[in-house]
């Protein structure tokens, strides 16, 4: 199972990430009590050994803006989320990055219809990290996708068997406080996916 943790912003926390096994790790470089600059996101990126994937995250920037802030801070793969057209996805695939679609369950859920490598399926209200009826995209999205969405260690045994996802995404579950990560929780996140 494919794991992505999301809105790190310190340098242990990404090497709690990394030792416990992350495949992904999120920057985020938007609107969100886990925004860092594009200058710290390119200090936390250089800390992460090439396994492990390095996401630029962003919600309604325009393509030259995303593209400027994935060279400047040298993340592998850029995540746009939310309602973003086809034409964004376009403009930013000569960037040679992965390309992850961010959306709700209300969204073409087919990874690929807009070119991107990887699919996030997020709650309704994402950000919120609150549960929300994983059971209900059982079977809908195709390809390469992430489960995201009020996921923590108590509950993603639960919500891997209610969705069937490639992979899973979390953010505020392995978090004290907003925007603030525990070492312990990401790694009993891990723990919990992986067994």
């Amino acid at each position: 199972m494919y794991v992505k943790i999301c809105g790190l912003t310190e340098p242990e926390h990404v090497a709690a990430a990394v030792e416990a096994g992350a495949d992904a790790i999120g920057l985020v470089m938007t609107r969100s009590p886990r925004r860092i600059t594009v200058e710290r996101a390119a200090a936390l990126a250089a800390l992460v050994p090439a396994h492990v994937l390095t996401v630029g995250v962003f919600r309604g920037e325009d393509p030259e803006t995303v593209r400027a802030a994935a060279l400047a801070s040298g993340v592998r793969a850029v995540q746009l989320h939310g309602r973003h057209p086809h034409g964004d996805f376009t403009a930013l695939k000569d960037l040679g990055v992965r390309l992850v679609r961010a959306v709700d369950a209300e969204a073409d859920l087919r990874c690929g219809a807009f070119d991107e490598d990887l699919l996030l399926v997020d709650a309704p209200h994402a950000g919120s990290g609150l549960p929300w009826e994983w059971a209900a995209v059982r079977g809908r999205p195709s390809g390469r996708w992430l489960l995201a969405g009020g996921l923590a260690p108590a509950n993603v045994a639960d919500a891997i068997a209610a969705a069937e996802p490639w992979g899973v995404d979390v953010s505020s579950g392995v978090e004290t406080s907003p925007g603030v990560k525990d070492p312990a929780l990401i790694r009993a996140f891990l723990k919990a996916v992986r067994g």
